[in-house]
């Protein structure tokens, strides 16, 4: 709807190979069969009148404004609910036709309040539009209809709550306004899933309801804004639009949050964004949104936002803003004056997984050609790391098999280690709407997350898994398919190596793999592991989707490889509704990888020690690189604290706040004597920085991301950067700086860069972009429209190798001391470590950290809900609130991670994955009892916080 959006015309056509051939007003057109008049009426270029059509949802037919007459037919049926018939003649403007319409759109107008002239809508309202399409100028039935006076509840029985709903921080809810086309309603069940609105009352008294007559901000509404965006009226409004104005123009861009890559139109009046609309087009998305990218990008204006460079000597003073040119050339004399004194790898950088490929690319470039060292890491160490040695091992390539499209076709869909409601919402919501259809549901994570049970979904199995225990469940589940012989032989003849398949199966058929053994250890039920592996093994197309549930343990590579094996074991690789899936956390975590940002690889995954690979860059970068692979981020800081790493860069990472053993952190922080901190706002890192570089937002420059399903998407700049340069701007100058003579005009240049030497983005442009909508690597001359599926008809490293996965119990183990496992993850309204989220009104929905603990713990420690509570482990202690709940079993307590002022990583420990080092934040023995209120140090930081930001407030506002 509306005046920059796309026009919807009913139910999309069928993709039914067979045609048919009608006539609309005399005009011949050949559609689908299956398809809609109304579609097929489009296709010939005609449109018909309606309300309550859009193709957002199936079509519904309660508007009447669509009506059509057939020749050979009685009545006037809907448009978008009759489909084409051969030789069938349309009339979709006959006198009756025009009758009817103009009475129908009488008694909505009658109905309507009189207000359109200061109407949030005015201009961009389907009921206005479609009033002037059907030629009403006059209403004969008057204009005092039921709606244009307010009304309070008179009654259970007259139930008439007509009083507008603000209670949304994003949208209003103006009932008066509302038509009763139940797109919203339509839109919630089948577009989202949430099943949170309703109509309720009858005839005039008819309205949509949020829950039992609850404010939208009390009802399980979750702000994804589907309904605002099927509303042909003013009935749902974003606030931002009656505050702004209508949009005049709008740039398509890809969201900056989580790894599933929505596209979005940023709708904008001159250079203010009045709005983020869900891309229609957007092949990650396909129209749908949350309340992360919909909503929440009020952080790109936040007073908060630091703009100009500043540098202190020591972090104990004060900051000092100083010119670009000032802060630059004090960070290059500083790297170059630590490298003098303590040698060439004495300095490195962290690259960003919220940044564009091309900004993750030039950062490894400046540390590979100008620091001439491989030190340089970047988020994925801390998440999905063993997500790129565990598929490289096993299928010779560090990515996901599918795309999100590929959902459509599974008949089981396996989740371990991930909530995506709450992680990956939009994608979620088309997981959900597949579960609907039939397809059956298999949940391996400790806690009971929303989609185990949620509205028409309740998983076939969920094993609440002991955390740390995942290598042995995967393995036990192998175990059943192996014994029972449920494995698909012909697919592993073909596609595996035989003997390592056979090596395998007699590890996992072991009795120490059965499913009796492991479930004692694993605290599951065998039956319900026998279950699952039987469900998955003969259930039709298996899709296995994982998350940091699985990478974050200090076996999380050999989970990887686990799952990997469960896959092939069963044939579920190579063709649409199966494979594996990581679901990756950061918008960019597949970009900032496949940039090379890790120390022992270039881009494209080539490991630093071949010669061929090192030949490409140092012939087109003019220097030698070096053939040894640099520090990963804990080896950086444990020489730090050696006192043999002096400088660090870091671009758009908050490491103190998001890396595991928070105290280890600050210490290596701490011994260095440059930290530059490249980002938008001062974070917890910053306390340790000596140079604040200000950031720019997604909306503020050109460039790519890549999603979890490899795909490469198009960043565009929405508005100029508000500290005057992008990210790829401030990398350049600080190379330039440094007597590097790099000379990009624009972001598309150095893409043509990475296509050059990459060899899986050989095709890839903006301009080819720019044609395609998006493509998935690799994307080359052997694929040059991308790659949606992988190893199709072969695996990229030949042969699938299966791998012996021994369970090694982690070394983090509970005791009289520290009883409980704590284990964490995220929350639908909240994103990573809060920088951005937390400076939006998200925090109406989640304004502080909770503990969720199992009411029979709680009970033993004296502890109600709500209560403070100490939380403690070996490596330190902080207080949060408690929330009781059975979603977690008893052993095990759950918190997130998205408050500075709790630090959950000061609880975490410094264990990780032997492959790759990825922190194990999924297992920690602690200890919980109750408290005061928040501990010492959470007092200090509070106070030291809320200095530090008025500090760097007043002196910008200087």
């Amino acid at each position: 709807m509306g005046l920059v959006q796309e026009i919807d015309y009913g139910t999309p056509a069928s993709t039914s190979e067979k045609q048919v051939t009608l006539t609309v007003d005399g005009f011949s057109v050949t559609v689908p069969e299956g398809t809609s008049i109304m579609r097929a009426s489009m296709e010939a270029g005609i449109a018909i009148p309606k309300l309550c059509a859009t193709d957002m949802v199936d079509a519904f037919g309660s508007c009447r404004l669509c009506l059509v007459e057939i020749d050979g037919r009685n009545g006037t049926p809907s448009s978008c609910t009759t489909p084409v018939a051969p030789g069938m003649v349309v009339h979709t403007q006959t006198g009756r036709l025009k009758d009817i319409r103009r009475g129908v759109m009488e008694l909505y107008i009658s109905d309507h309040p009189l207000d359109c002239l200061t109407c949030a809508a005015n201009g961009d309202c389907e009921l206005q539009t479609q009033a002037g399409v059907v030629g009403l100028r006059d209403v004969r039935y008057g204009y005092e209809g039921d709606n244009h006076v307010f009304k309070k509840n008179d009654g259970a029985e007259n139930f008439k709550w007509m009083a507008k709903d603000e209670s949304n921080p994003y949208f209003t809810y103006d009932p008066s306004k509302c038509i009763v086309c139940s797109r919203c309603v339509r839109a919630c069940e089948e577009v989202q899933g949430t099943f949170a609105l309703t109509i309720e009352g009858r005839g005039f008294d008819s309205r949509v309801s949020p829950g039992m007559h609850q404010l939208f901000i009390d009802s399980e509404c979750v702000s994804c804004g589907a309904c605002v965006q099927a509303c042909p009226t003013a009935t749902l409004s974003e606030k931002s639009v009656i505050k702004i104005g209508q949009p005049e123009h709008s740039v398509v861009t890809t969201c900056a949050y989580c790894g599933v890559g929505c596209s979005f139109k940023a709708e904008m009046r001159g250079d203010e964004l009045v709005r983020m609309v869900p891309y229609k087009d957007g092949k990650a998305n396909r129209g749908h949104s949350c309340v992360k990218g919909r909503f929440a990008y009020g952080y790109s204006t936040h007073k908060e936002r630091i703009l100009n460079p500043m540098i202190r000597e020591k972090v104990t003073d004060p900051w000092r803003e100083v010119s670009w040119e000032e802060a630059l050339t004090h960070t290059a004399n500083e790297f170059r004056r630590i490298q003098y004194q303590y040698g060439r790898t004495s300095i490195g950088g962290i690259t960003s997984s919220r940044c564009t490929n091309e900004e993750t690319y030039l950062v490894q470039k400046l540390i590979r050609q100008g620091f001439r060292n491989n030190n340089v890491d970047t988020c994925a160490r801390v998440c999905h790391s063993p997500t790129g040695y565990g598929l490289g091992q096993t299928f010779g390539t560090s990515a996901g098999t599918q795309d999100f499209d590929s959902i459509e076709k599974t008949d089981v869909v396996m989740i371990i280690g991930a909530n995506p409601t709450d992680a990956h919402p939009v994608f979620a919501s088309r997981m959900k709407k597949r579960l609907r259809k039939g397809a059956k549901l298999i949940v391996l994570d400790p806690r009971r997350t929303d989609i185990v049970r949620s509205a028409h979904i309740e998983a076939q199995h969920h094993l609440p898994l002991k955390p740390g225990t995942n290598v042995a469940v995967v393995t036990a589940l192998a175990h059943v398919i192996v014994t029972e012989g449920l494995f698909d032989e012909a697919f592993i003849r073909e596609r595996c190596d035989w003997d390592e398949f056979q090596d395998w199966a007699s590890f996992v058929a072991l009795p120490e793999n059965s499913p009796e053994v492991v479930g004692q250890l694993a605290n599951v039920d065998p039956e319900e592991i026998r279950g699952a592996a039987r469900l998955f093994a003969t259930g039709g197309n298996g899709a296995i989707y994982y998350g940091l549930g699985v990478t974050e343990h200090s076996q999380g590579s050999t989970t990887v490889i686990a799952i990997a094996n469960l896959a092939m074991a069963t044939g579920n690789i190579g063709r649409p509704g199966v494979g594996v899936n990581p679901l990756r956390g950061q918008n960019n975590v597949q970009g900032s990888c496949d940039m090379g940002s890790f120390p022992h690889e270039l881009p494209g995954y080539r490991h630093v020690s071949g010669d061929a690979v090192r030949d490409i860059y140092e012939s087109l970068w003019g220097v030698k690189l070096d053939d040894e692979p640099g520090l990963r981020i804990p080896n950086m800081l444990d020489a730090a604290v050696d006192g043999s790493f002096k400088g660090l860069y870091v671009q758009g990472e908050d490491i103190l706040q998001s890396d595991p053993d928070t105290k280890h952190v600050a210490a290596g922080l701490a011994a260095m004597e440059c930290v530059v901190v490249h980002d938008l706002f001062l974070n917890e890192t910053a306390n340790y920085a000596h140079v604040f570089l200000p950031g720019s937002t997604f909306l503020e420059k050109d460039g790519t991301f890549t999603n979890a399903e490899r795909r490469i998407n198009r960043v565009r700049k929405v508005m100029a950067p508000k500290n005057g340069l992008a990210d790829w701007e401030v990398t350049q100058k600080l190379a330039q700086t440094m007597g590097l003579d790099w000379n990009y005009q624009h972001p598309s240049e150095i893409m043509d860069e990475i296509a050059k030497t990459t060899p899986s983005f050989a095709k890839v442009s903006f301009d080819y972009l720019d044609k395609m909508g998006s493509v998935q690597w690799p994307c080359n001359e052997q694929a040059p429209e991308g790659t949606p599926i992988m190893h199709i008809s072969g695996f990229v490293r030949g042969k699938g190798k299966f791998i012996r996965t021994e369970y090694v119990a982690t070394d983090e183990r509970t005791g009289p001391r520290f009883p409980l496992l704590l284990t964490t993850g995220r929350i639908l309204s909240q994103y990573n470590v809060g920088a951005q989220t937390r400076r939006t009104d998200n925090v109406m929905w989640h304004s502080e950290d909770r503990l969720e603990i199992h009411p029979h713990d709680a009970e033993n420690r004296g502890l109600r809900d709500g209560d403070w509570v100490r939380l403690t482990s070996r490596s330190g202690e902080t207080t949060l609130r408690a929330l009781i709940t059975d979603k977690v079993s008893p052993g095990v307590v759950y918190t997130t991670f998205h408050h500075p002022d709790t630090q959950a990583n000061v609880i975490t420990t410094d264990f990780s994955d032997w492959a790759t080092n990825c922190p194990e934040y999924k297992v920690t023995a602690v200890q919980v009892g109750a408290s005061n209120g928040p501990s010492e140090w959470q007092l200090d930081y509070d106070e030291q916080a809320r200095n530090s930001r008025r500090i760097a407030t007043l002196e910008a506002a200087e």
